[in-house]
């Protein structure tokens, strides 16, 4: 794909009539579909069980007919059991970090790649940049899907693009600042460590080309989204993707920044209920499902994302066609259950963050002391009340203790702690340290 300067968004596929993008889904539907179940055995028996063929998809409202696939497939078929092409077609493989037991192997061909790049540019547009952009690509590169995936897409667009891949901050700060970087691509939690740095250094925000942050690979919530811009001056943008899928660019934010628009017309998006697996009308929040209707390597049919989200069906101002999803707040296989209630760290980080105060650097350490579940909530604050007004820093941390409880339902033990205390993360924040096995 050679996009470049030529590329127009008003033309692409985002502004589709709702007729045609509905006809193109189904054609790409029982294509991939027929592919999957000729060339890749645990779908075919899974349709075999349910005495289900390919023609039997006579509609999009079929997909609902059709088996889900989970996590655990990939792991289970490790490392090429899900492969509906011969090795010979596949020109790239991506793994996730195997952090719990052997990776997640995914493929593609050279059309798969091409579908990636288009993807990713259809983001980029979405978020003003251009071929005049120079774009730092501070994803990890290898086989995360982050780096590569953002980089290739950065270069269809025409940009200029620096692969610093992550870690080594400060010279991060320094290409930033030298090199006269428009867009930087990252992890939110990351950056928010960058901003921290560059103060350190001196830099002043204000004087940077910086204008636009891309951010993904890890939840972030609105209150995040208003720290990163008021630190920094720049437009804060989401970017969804997971590997399983392809990796960045299956949805993106447009400038209204109201929800994620997905590239329906290569992953159709579903929502079930989390229990029993049946379909959610638009509007009703529950578990995202996607399906890919158009890669070949390694197709993925009513994938489960663990996502909890809704689709707004309501137009955006934007004036795309492909609908959007609620950014997403929480995932299921986030959730903690303490003392039988269900909790997700993003519910935590919202309401702490709507206390004056605080600074987005937080974490939440569980432990277990006479049988019971503790969790303590590290936070911190802004220097100025670490000085001599303890008054002050007691009355802010019972606004945070009481702001988590009520979002909650648990008491929580919070903890104030002064700027730059918390470990910074080079890649994906970790926010929760499970010390529940180990007692106190």
């Amino acid at each position: 794909m050679n996009q470049t300067a030529t590329y127009h968004p008003a033309s692409a596929p985002d502004y589709l009539p709702a007729a045609q993008l509905r006809s193109l889904q189904f054609q790409r539907l029982r294509a991939i579909v027929q592919r999957a179940y000729d060339n890749v055995e645990l779908f075919r028996a899974r349709m075999t069980e349910r005495g289900l063929m390919p023609a039997d998809v006579q509609t999009l409202a079929d997909i609902a007919k059709l088996p889900f696939t989970e996590k655990t497939d990939l792991r289970d078929t490790y490392p090429f059991g899900l492969f509906a092409s011969p090795m010979g077609e596949i020109v790239r493989l991506h793994a996730s970090s195997g952090t719990t037991g052997k990776p997640i192997v995914v493929a593609y061909t050279a059309e798969d790649i091409r579908v990636w790049q288009e993807a990713m540019v259809r983001c980029f547009a979405a978020y003003g940049l251009t071929h005049g952009d120079i774009i730092q690509n501070s994803y990890g590169y290898g086989l995360f899907t982050g780096g590569l995936g953002a980089h290739y897409g950065a270069e269809a667009l025409g940009a200029t693009v620096i692969p610093t891949s992550g870690g080594n901050t400060e010279r991060q700060i320094m290409v930033l600042k030298d090199f006269g970087v428009t867009a930087l691509c990252c992890t939110p939690s990351y950056f928010l460590h960058l901003v921290d740095r560059a103060e350190d250094l001196g830099v002043n925000w204000a004087e940077l080309k910086l204008k636009v942050g891309v951010f993904g690979a890890e939840p972030w919530t609105e209150g995040m989204r208003r720290a990163i811009e008021q630190a920094s001056g720049i437009k804060a943008f989401d970017i969804y993707g997971l590997s399983e899928i392809l990796g960045p660019g299956v949805g993106f934010e447009c400038h209204a920044q109201a929800g994620l628009h997905i590239i329906e017309d290569h992953f159709y998006p579903e929502i079930v209920d989390t229990e029993t697996g049946l379909p959610l009308p638009d509007g009703e929040e529950g578990e995202l499902v996607l399906t890919t209707l158009s890669k070949q390597a390694m197709p993925m049919i009513r994938y489960r994302t663990h996502d909890v989200t809704r689709i707004l069906a309501e137009p955006c101002e934007c004036g795309r066609t492909i609908r959007r999803i609620q950014r997403i707040r929480l995932r299921t296989d986030d959730m903690l259950i303490l003392r039988g209630v269900n909790v997700f760290p993003s519910q935590i980080e919202a309401a702490l963050l709507e206390v004056e105060g605080t600074l987005p650097h937080y974490q939440i350490i569980l432990t277990t002391a006479h049988g019971l579940d503790r969790i303590e909530v590290q936070i911190e604050v802004t220097s100025e009340f670490f000085g001599d007004r303890l008054g002050a820093l007691e009355q802010l941390q019972r606004q945070i203790t009481h702001a988590i409880e009520h979002t909650i339902g648990l008491s929580v033990a919070v903890k104030l702690v002064q700027p730059q205390t918390l470990t910074r993360s080079e890649g994906k924040a970790k926010r929760v340290i499970d010390n529940r096995d180990k007692g106190e």
